[in-house]
Formats: structure tokens, C-alpha cells, sequence
């Protein structure tokens, strides 16, 4: 276990009560992926908990963003965002193929009540938080 330095906004705790009930839990298990990963990994030292376009956002210093949403055009998922630019999502993709539901490039999508695949969702999290150490890596280091 690493001594991580975690910050985070008041006002996350805030988002996270406005959420539906039918998805509220599935984003907070997301959170607590996010969490543990970042406890668990000394690499990444740093997490701050933060609002980015109004949603729970996480960052580290040599990871890329993540963000978790339920967005009320479609209320019958949730999802776990990555910067559309990076490789995050296209390595996710070529590793765990059908695990998961994809947007585009930028998120993988959950169903309300639908159980979390969590050592693959882990091993993603992971990624993103180290991307800057690990993008020159074929496939981000999995």
C-alpha cells in the first residue's frame, strides 16, 4: 500500500446525492475502484477528487483524467470517461473487447443493476492513472 496524498471537493459529495438511485450505486462503486487502485498503486502518490463539467473527476500527475457520469439524455446508463484523445480507450478495447459497452473513444458505459466487471474495470483505472509513465508501452503495460 502507497501513502497517498487524496484531496477532494466538498462538492462532489453533492453530485453524488443528486444521482438517481438507480445508478448512484454503481457510480459510487466506480469511486471506490478509482480509490483503491490509487491506494494500491505507490506510483501514482496523488489523487484529487474534482468537478469537471459538473462531474466527479480524478487526477494524478502522471495519469490522465477520469471522470464518472449518469447524464439525464440517457438515464438508462452510467460511464466511466477518458480523455478521447488518449490511447486508453482504443488498448481497453483490444484487451477486453466485449467486457464492455464503449462510447466512441472517450468512456465505457454500465447498465443500472448490471454487476461491474471489477478486476478488468481495475485494470483500466490503472492505465489511466499512469498514463503518462506508461503510453509508450504497446499496450499501456497489461
Amino acid at each position: 500500500m502507497s501513502d497517498l496524498v487524496f484531496t477532494t471537493d466538498p462538492r462532489v459529495a453533492r453530485v453524488f446525492a443528486d444521482y438517481p438511485d438507480t445508478v448512484r450505486p454503481g457510480l459510487e462503486q466506480l469511486r471506490a475502484i478509482i480509490l483503491a487502485v490509487a491506494r494500491s498503486d505507490e506510483r501514482i502518490g496523488r489523487l484529487d477528487e474534482t468537478l469537471k463539467w459538473g462531474e466527479p473527476s480524478y487526477l494524478t500527475p502522471h495519469g490522465s483524467t477520469l471522470r464518472i457520469a449518469w447524464k439525464r439524455k440517457s438515464p438508462n446508463q452510467y460511464a466511466l470517461y477518458f480523455k478521447c484523445t488518449s490511447r486508453l480507450v482504443p488498448t481497453i478495447k483490444s484487451l477486453f473487447g466485449d467486457t464492455f459497452r464503449y462510447e466512441t473513444s472517450r468512456a465505457i458505459l454500465f447498465r443500472p443493476g448490471e454487476k461491474i466487471p471489477e478486476q478488468e474495470t481495475r485494470a483500466c483505472i490503472r492505465m489511466a492513472l499512469n498514463y503518462h509513465r506508461l503510453k509508450h508501452l504497446p499496450t499501456l503495460g497489461e
